[in-house]
């Protein structure tokens, strides 16, 4: 079985009957994977620790320990209790530790930051250097991932700093929200913690350690060492404008060389050699401190790698310019300018115009721009005539006139004709002329040079793009819908090129049809 269908598998199998907590899950066995450790953020009762329990599931012979943290836990809780065998006949202070956390695979710690001081140290040597101080000895732990788990994220000053930094992942977890999912979880009778792995999908130990080798030869390609090295340097801009410790957003050395480990052990799961763009995206789950830079960290990561995503270096510029410079000589040979002059209504008070030779039979003389555009030639429509303070004085009956700017109002029975007052004004009239056949051939022999070569840029942008474009979607560990930002730059070449092409065919058709 190869290994990414043998991690779908145990997804699969890990997930069942668990609504809306499969991203969770994807990033705790890969945590888990890479050895490294998950804090899980959010409300009780929102299936932590039934993740937990399940995720030893994946491993054979998996053995979980969970706690629920208070001020009162002590290390023989958590750590097992002192051998009084071993205390007595040999005089050393040593834990009985078998079916405690030292003997465990998977662990999940409830409100982690309510323990104790000498809990919490000996959870720092666990995490970092996968070694539990047993009296005298160092004993090796076998332990696949931690989980841990609180409604709160600690603050600075709190003494839990070290401790909270060992937590590679954070995600926020949340509760069920959509409402069919919601009614199948609390209508549903089956065993959720009955271990429904098949044994040969289960990761033994041996595999385990052979993959934790693979995934060290992992490549890190160009692009995404650039992308992680421009995220960091954001990080920097960003916390020099803040004066509040808890605003900044801090990521040490350490974190960062577990980050790379991370996105070369989602690489190595997803049957890859190579750590890609879509990996970067897990960077966002291992930056933020405080819930409030959820969202900030995110918009950071994907911008960063949305302008330094997967492209190919294509020179259009001169193409734009070649096209943009043929625009204008065509429109230069093709429309003259004729300069005439024209008779424009003038305007009164903005919203009025003057009706000449009516001031003999009318009170009125000024009438409404807007009843003048709603006439026409075909039928009469009523109008108003207005004085000199713009009171209102008739009502008549008008059409517009076959002679330009003028008016016909019908009175008494009799039809009489009246301008309105006009000025002279100069305008520009554009005439389309039809170029020498001569040079038409000559433009047609520049569309196709152009076309070509747009095509031509189309074939090579399809022949070349990158390898890592056709498997963005099937990541296990990233949303597919990630992948578009990806590959925006590659489309936003791709755009580019259909405008172009459209420019030219619209120039063409342009002077051949006049």
């Amino acid at each position: 079985m190869l290994i990414r269908e043998k991690v779908e598998k145990i997804l699969d199998f890990v997930g069942k009957g668990v609504y809306e907590k499969s991203e969770v899950i994807r990033l705790a066995l890969l945590s888990a994977i890479a050895g490294e450790s998950i804090f899980l953020l959010g409300p009780p009762g929102v299936a932590k620790s039934l993740i937990a329990r399940r995720l030893k599931y994946a491993f054979r012979d998996g053995k979980s320990f969970e706690y629920l943290m208070n001020k009162f836990s002590t290390p023989d809780e958590i750590f097992g209790p002192v051998s009084i065998k071993k205390l007595k006949d040999e005089d050393k202070y040593e834990r009985l530790t078998d079916k405690y956390l030292p003997g465990a695979n998977i662990i999940f710690l409830d409100e982690i930051w309510k323990a104790g001081p000498a809990i919490q140290n000996a959870l720092l040597t666990i995490l970092n250097e996968k070694v539990y101080r047993n009296g005298e000895q160092e004993v090796e732990v076998n332990i696949r991932g931690i989980i841990s788990a609180s409604n709160e994220v600690p603050y600075q000053g709190e003494g839990v700093d070290a401790l909270w930094d060992r937590f590679l992942l954070r995600y926020f977890i949340k509760e069920i929200k959509n409402s069919n999912n919601f009614l199948k979880m609390i209508t549903a009778t089956d065993n959720v913690y009955e271990d429904e792995v098949p044994q040969d999908a289960k990761i033994s130990d041996e595999e385990y350690e052979e993959w934790s080798k693979e995934i060290d030869q992992v490549l890190l390609p160009p692009e995404v060492l650039n992308t992680i090295q421009l995220i960091k340097h954001k990080l920097a801009e960003h916390n020099e404008g803040q004066t509040s410790p808890d605003a900044k957003i801090e990521v040490y050395d350490r974190r960062w060389k577990k980050i790379v480990r991370l996105m070369r052990s989602a690489a190595f799961l997803n049957g890859r050699k190579k750590v890609d763009l879509m990996d970067c995206f897990l960077i966002a789950h291992c930056l933020w401190s405080r819930p409030e830079q959820v969202d900030k960290v995110m918009d950071l990561v994907s911008e960063t790698i949305r302008k330094h995503g997967y492209t190919l270096a294509l020179n259009l510029q001169v193409t734009k310019q070649e096209i943009k410079d043929f625009e204008e000589e065509v429109y230069q040979e093709t429309k003259i300018q004729n300069k005439v002059f024209k008779n424009e209504l003038i305007s009164v008070e903005q919203d009025y115009y003057e009706v000449l030779e009516i001031k003999q039979f009318f009170d009125g003389f000024l009438i409404k721009k807007a009843d003048f555009a709603k006439l026409n030639r075909e039928e009469d429509s009523s109008i108003s005539l207005y004085d000199q303070d713009l009171a209102l004085t008739n009502r008549l009956n008008a059409r517009l006139s076959s002679d330009e700017n003028s008016i016909e109002i019908l009175y008494n029975s009799k039809t009489t004709r009246y301008p309105l007052k006009t000025q002279k004004v100069e305008k520009t009239e554009i005439i389309l002329k039809k170029p020498h056949p001569v040079i038409l051939k000559y433009w047609d022999e520049r569309i196709q040079t152009l076309e070509k070569y747009i095509q031509t840029q189309k074939q090579k942008l399809e022949e070349e793009r990158p390898e890592e474009i056709s498997h963005l979607q099937q990541n296990l560990f990233v949303h597919p819908k990630l992948s578009e930002i990806v590959r925006a730059n590659l489309q936003d070449v791709i755009k580019t090129l259909d405008t172009l092409e459209l420019r030219v065919e619209k120039l063409a058709f342009y002077y051949q049809n006049l």
